[in-house]
């Protein structure tokens, strides 16, 4: 059962992370090199503690491995701990007590305000499926949401005639996000001409696929690499990308950087700085606009 973890954190990593090939085909084999060396001894990895891990760092150690292979299966751990965590399959992290690499400078993909009109444009809003990939993409540009957030979404989570939705994050907390104009049109044309035909059962979910199951994050992926590739859109996309151009246009137009993390629900604001790259364009003007040489 332990096994089926690992394909669950690979799949978050491909459809909320966007995490390359390489970076899945590595954290795969750490993970399960980890996974075998501790079943060796008699352990369960959901309920280890720290004490396991630091006996598992010296074993790689003790192994002669570089220190940038362990640094990586370390990172590895890391992460999908906090992933299980995050996701209820356990009650604390073991690695917490890690001390945490060094960060490299990186740099999301961002979408322009272009290209995103394009993805906006790509569904036909004359089937149902349409207008309900139209209102999904809509409703996450206009708000920021996780994947996992925008399809966990319910019918009673969204006040449609003020424009916020609650939306229940990372560690089941809730937060009020608001929603654009754009978005809560295309979300009401949903509700009443396409959600009807699609839904089989009487759950509260908002957003349901052709099946009448409730949309996954899978499912929601490949439409909108199917949806980008109509579009002409060359870049690598996923859902999180549209995550990023949210963040990254609200700061480029001058939004506050407090407020755009309470939108994306970032516990840490450092989390939300690695959007202030924002574009050069933005940078030259407030330069132009307040140097006094200009």
């Amino acid at each position: 059962m332990s096994h089926a973890y690992i394909d669950s954190f690979l799949e978050y990593l491909v459809v909320e992370r966007s995490a390359p090939e390489n970076t899945l085909s590595a954290y795969e084999s750490d993970l399960r090199d980890f996974f075998a060396w501790m079943e060796g001894r008699g352990k369960d990895v959901l309920t280890l503690g720290s004490e396991d891990i630091a006996a598992y760092s010296s074993a790689c150690r003790a192994k002669k491995l570089k220190s940038t292979s362990i640094g990586r299966r370390l990172s590895a751990l890391r992460q999908f701990y906090r992933f299980l965590l995050e996701e209820g399959g356990i009650g604390k992290d073991p690695t917490r007590e890690l001390a945490a690499p060094r960060r490299s400078a990186y740099l999301p993909q961002v979408l322009s305000a272009e290209e995103v009109d394009r993805l906006l444009h790509a569904p036909d809003p004359s089937t149902p499926l349409g207008i309900r990939d139209k209102a999904m993409i809509e409703l996450l540009y206009a708000t920021g949401l996780r994947v996992s957030e925008l399809v966990g979404l319910e019918i009673h989570m969204l006040n449609l005639d003020v424009g916020y939705l609650i939306c229940r994050g990372k560690g089941g907390k809730e937060r009020l996000v608001p929603i654009g104009e754009a978005a809560v049109r295309w979300v009401k044309e949903y509700l009443t001409l396409a959600r009807p035909s699609l839904a089989k059962d009487a759950s509260d979910s908002l957003f349901y696929s052709n099946r009448g199951r409730a949309m996954t994050r899978q499912n929601f992926w490949y439409m909108i690499q199917r949806y980008a590739e109509e579009a002409g859109i060359r870049k690598h996309i996923s859902p999180h990308v549209l995550r990023h151009s949210f963040a990254t246009h609200l700061l480029a137009g001058g939004a506050d950087l407090r407020s755009v993390q309470m939108m994306l629900g970032h516990s840490d604001i450092s989390t939300t700085q690695i959007y202030t790259h924002v574009n050069p364009a933005r940078l030259k003007e407030i330069h132009e606009r307040f140097h006094p040489r200009g």
